[in-house]
């Protein structure tokens, strides 16, 4: 009788709490096709900021993780915004963000609850900076409103280093 009681107390708990741990963020980006005599892959850094322009979260952190000796680490000072506001704190390699930096082509991310951690009600803006030696920096920023009231996927053109950023949030 009492695993019966605790079954229902369970399914009951996650009907309440189903909902409000469902909302996510899915991340589309576009590494661009450059044609250029010394091409290397971007290093490319996520992260949320508040309506103050304040660092609240990172989210993903793209580098080359495969060089000799952590090299591939010294040049993430280079992805300078990110650096600044959350990066020179951090210890590398950051467990569940980095990433090995990608090829041109789109590549998809979904970040859900438990990866967003406690965002409070409110504006926030994805930012998205990249870096590639011997090329360029760029950084896209797309605001939206937390928790979202409905899908809707809000989007960015970059011009150099980065093709279409695509944010979609799910309540």
């Amino acid at each position: 009788m009492n695993r019966l009681k605790l079954l229902q107390s369970a399914a009951f708990t996650g009907l309440i709490a189903g909902p409000a741990f469902a909302a996510d963020i899915g991340v589309s980006v576009e590494v661009p096709r450059l044609s250029v005599a010394e091409y290397h892959n971007p290093y490319i850094a996520f992260w949320l900021e508040n309506a103050e322009g304040a660092h609240v979260k990172d989210l993903s952190v793209w580098y080359d993780t495969s060089l000799a000796n952590e090299e591939g680490e010294t040049w993430l000072k280079d992805v300078r915004q990110w650096w600044r506001r959350s990066g020179r704190a951090l210890d590398l390699p950051i467990d569940g963000l980095s990433r090995p930096t990608r090829a041109p082509g789109e590549h998809e991310m979904t970040f859900d609850a438990a990866a967003l951690g406690d965002l409070t009600p409110g504006q926030y803006t994805l930012v998205v900076e990249a870096m590639r030696e011997v090329g360029g920096r760029e950084q896209l920023e797309i605001p939206f409103t937390w928790p979202p009231a409905q899908s809707e996927t809000l989007s960015a053109q970059g011009t150099t280093e980065l093709g279409s950023i695509a944010l979609t949030v799910n309540p």
